[in-house]
C-alpha cells in the first residue's frame, strides 16, 4: 500500500463544503465586512496555495517554500506566516505580492504557529529538543523569547480572548496553558495519549470554555473544561460500514481536523478511517450530521480515503474546507442540506489551512 499512497501524494485536494444545516444556518456575520482567503500549506511540496471562497479557484500561489508546514495571517491581512521545517524558520510574506520579506531563524525545528490577536507576536511551537515556545516581535521580526514546556510541541492555538496560548505535545501526552502577557505556562494537564489537534470554545463573555482535543490511536476527541482545568468526556466518532484503505503511517492519528465554527453552533470534526466528517451540536455535542467524502476506486483495490485533515471556515459559516492529502476527486455528494461544493487541486499532501479576511 505504501507505493500507492506515494502516487495519491501527486493528487491532492481542498475539499469545499456547504455547512450550514436547515435549523443552525445563520444570516451573514456583520463582522464579516470584507472579503476572505482560504491558504493551505502543502506538506510534500513546495509552495502555498490561496483560493477564493467566492469562485473556489486558487488566486495565488507562492512558491520556493520546501516543508512549509503551520501557517497563519497578521490580523490587519498585510503578512503571512509560515514555519519552515525545512529552514528551521519563520517564513514572512507580503500577503499581496506573496514576496518574500524575512526569513527568522528559529530556536528548533517548528511545527505549527499562532499569532496574537493584536498582531505583535508570532508563537512558533517547536518540534525538536525539549519543547518550547519561540515568540518573535512582529515590528522587529526577531525571536525575543523561547518558552520552555513538557515536551516537544505539535500544535499551539490562541484563545478566543487572547489571554492564553493552548499548546499540545504528542510525545509528552500533555496540553499546556500559557498566560500571553506574562510569556509563562501556568498550568497543564496531562493525558493517556498523545495530543494532536485542537479548537476552543469561547463562553458568551468571550472566554475560553472549551477545548476539544484530538488524540493518538482515538477516533474520536476529548472535552476539557477550561475553568475546571480538567477533562470532563470523551466521544467516540461512529463505526464506519465500509472499510477504506489508506497507508499505514495514518494509523496513529484516525481523526486529525477539528473545528468550531465561527457561529459557535456546530463542531466539526475529520476522520480517515471513516472518510468523512461528522457534525455535532455544540451546545450538548449530539451528532446532528454526516458527510461522507470522495473516494477513490482503483482495480484490485477497494475504496481508498482521501485522507481528510485540516479544517478552516468562511466568516459565515456556511462554507468549511478539509484538506485532504491523499487524491483527486472531480464530483458533488449530497448529504441531507450539506453539500460538496468544490474539489480544489492545489499541491503535494496538503494539510494545514486557515481563513484570512481582508477588509
Amino acid at each position: 500500500m505504501a507505493a500507492c499512497a506515494r502516487h495519491f501524494s501527486r493528487l491532492s485536494f481542498v475539499l469545499a463544503l456547504g455547512a450550514s444545516l436547515p435549523a443552525l444556518s445563520p444570516a451573514i456575520s456583520p463582522a464579516w465586512a470584507g472579503a476572505a482567503l482560504i491558504y493551505v500549506t502543502n506538506s510534500a511540496g513546495d509552495s502555498i496555495h490561496v483560493i477564493d471562497p467566492a469562485t473556489n479557484k486558487v488566486v495565488q500561489e507562492i512558491k520556493g517554500v520546501e516543508a512549509a508546514h503551520g501557517i497563519a495571517p497578521a490580523p490587519d491581512g498585510a503578512r503571512v506566516y509560515v514555519s519552515n521545517e525545512a529552514d528551521s524558520t519563520l517564513d514572512v510574506f507580503d500577503r499581496e505580492s506573496g514576496a518574500l520579506i524575512k526569513k527568522v531563524p528559529l530556536s528548533n525545528h517548528p511545527n505549527n504557529i499562532a499569532v496574537t490577536k493584536n498582531g505583535d507576536r508570532i508563537l512558533v511551537g517547536i518540534a525538536r529538543g525539549p519543547g518550547a515556545v519561540d515568540v518573535i516581535d512582529a515590528k522587529t521580526l526577531t525571536r525575543t523569547k523561547s518558552i520552555l514546556v513538557k515536551g516537544r510541541l505539535h500544535n499551539i492555538y490562541v484563545t478566543p480572548d487572547g489571554k492564553h496560548l493552548i499548546t499540545g505535545s504528542i510525545p509528552g501526552k500533555l496540553m499546556t496553558v500559557i498566560d500571553l502577557e506574562r510569556e509563562v505556562p501556568v498550568w497543564e494537564l496531562p493525558f493517556d495519549l498523545g495530543v494532536r489537534p485542537m479548537t476552543i470554545e469561547a463562553g458568551p463573555d468571550g472566554a475560553t470554555r472549551r477545548i476539544f482535543v484530538q488524540l493518538s490511536d482515538t477516533n474520536g476527541f476529548a472535552v476539557v473544561d477550561f475553568a475546571a482545568r480538567k477533562e470532563v468526556a470523551r466521544i467516540k466518532l461512529p463505526a464506519t460500514a465500509t472499510e477504506f484503505e489508506t497507508d499505514a503511517g495514518r494509523a496513529t492519528s484516525p481523526s486529525h481536523g477539528i473545528g468550531v465554527a465561527p457561529d459557535g453552533k456546530t463542531l466539526w470534526v475529520t476522520s480517515i478511517p471513516n472518510n468523512a466528517v461528522f457534525v455535532y451540536s455544540l451546545a450538548d455535542l449530539k451528532l446532528i450530521g454526516e458527510v461522507a467524502l470522495p473516494a477513490l476506486t482503483l482495480p484490485g483495490h477497494g475504496p481508498i480515503a482521501s485522507v481528510p485533515n485540516w479544517v478552516t471556515f468562511t466568516p459565515d459559516s456556511k462554507t468549511i474546507y478539509i484538506s485532504n492529502a491523499a487524491m483527486q476527486i472531480r464530483h458533488r455528494h449530497r448529504y441531507q442540506s450539506m453539500q460538496v461544493k468544490a474539489v480544489i487541486p492545489v499541491g503535494e499532501v496538503p494539510k494545514r489551512i486557515n481563513t484570512l479576511v481582508t477588509n
